[in-house]
């Protein structure tokens, strides 16, 4: 087979282990606006916070220790122990499930009733404040997520396509770690939304909010849940970002590559992150390797918006969104 078809194979299987990656963060912003109708803006941050504490927990990182060695003249920054990866991710888990609490408590429950146009406004308010409340809490310095996943390239890929093809593939296993993990994950969100009491409970809601009052469903206790599960999902993308390109403030700007994201799948689809995700991964690497060359490179950084463009004007629920029919 001709070498430029083979790295195009190659270009491709990365562009799907990327798109999962996009799709990760995606799964958040579909979870809040299918429960609530709320755009939730703070959806990277969410997943920075969530790898931040993540890391100042496994590391036995003092909170605030910035900040209380510049009042009280002090140099303390950890305690003298390390906690182990797995109960780390656990209490990271935990702190999202309190902030979900938080949240609704004192944001949400005050905001029932109001435009939406007001909620999004309050999240970038939150994203704002958590971006804030995380420097202040764990420092702002690039941090090393090491939680034991596995990274570098994997031999028996590369083995295995250099004996089918004489080309070896280039494959990250955090990529092929990542695919994985993503497959789980909206495994077991389908089977809760589907199967579950809660699940259907979620899709109540989603459906028609005072409808969903009406049979005695706690709008609250929804609410709660799906920022616990949306929190959960940011954890998950956090330890795969952060373990692939270092926990820094910038992480949060993954949220800006998962609005194409929606934009192609539908903001009310699961399924339709997923897909999108990888059509946005595929598409910008093949892209870049097609076109690239031809404009001097660079493509990655906009294709996938004018892709999403293109969605707005043909079909702007979506490939899987809801098409919303008003009648006068």
């Amino acid at each position: 087979m001709p070498e430029q078809l083979l790295f195009a194979m190659e270009v491709t299987l990365n562009g799907l282990m990327a798109g999962v990656l996009y799709a990760l963060v995606a799964l958040g912003f579909v979870l809040i606006f299918k429960a609530s109708g709320i755009f939730n803006y703070a959806q990277g941050v969410m997943a920075l916070f969530a790898a931040l504490t993540l890391v100042g927990i496994q590391q036995g990182q003092v909170p605030f220790s910035h900040l209380i060695n510049a009042v009280f003249g002090t140099h303390i920054h950890h305690f003298p122990w390390q906690v182990p990866s797995i109960i780390a991710i656990i209490l990271a888990a935990g702190v999202m499930v309190l902030f979900a609490w938080i949240v609704e408590k004192y944001i949400l429950q005050h905001l029932i009733g109001q435009p939406d146009i007001i909620l999004f406004m309050a999240t970038i308010g939150l994203a704002y404040f958590m971006e804030g409340f995380g420097d202040i809490m764990w420092g702002s310095e690039i941090k090393t997520l090491d939680v034991g996943l596995p990274q570098g390239m994997n031999m028996a890929i590369d083995n295995l396509t250099y004996n089918a093809f004489g080309y070896g593939f280039f494959i990250d296993n955090l990529d092929l770690v990542a695919t994985l993990v993503a497959i789980i994950l909206v495994t077991a969100l389908v089977i809760f939304s589907q199967y579950t009491k809660q699940g259907r409970a979620l899709r109540a809601v989603a459906d028609d909010h005072s409808a969903a009052l009406s049979v005695g469903i706690s709008l609250r206790f929804i609410w709660v849940l799906v920022w616990s599960i949306a929190g959960f999902v940011a954890l998950v993308a956090g330890i795969m970002w952060g373990a692939k390109s270092g926990v820094q403030f910038s992480l949060s700007l993954i949220a800006l590559k998962a609005l194409p994201v929606l934009m192609l799948g539908g903001f009310t689809s699961i399924p339709g992150a997923i897909i999108g995700g990888l059509i946005i991964g595929v598409g910008e690497q093949l892209f870049e390797f097609a076109i690239g060359p031809l404009v001097g490179g660079a493509t990655q950084n906009w294709f996938a918006y004018v892709l999403a463009l293109v969605f707005l004007i043909f079909r702007p629920q979506g490939l899987f969104g809801e098409k919303i029919i008003e009648r006068v």
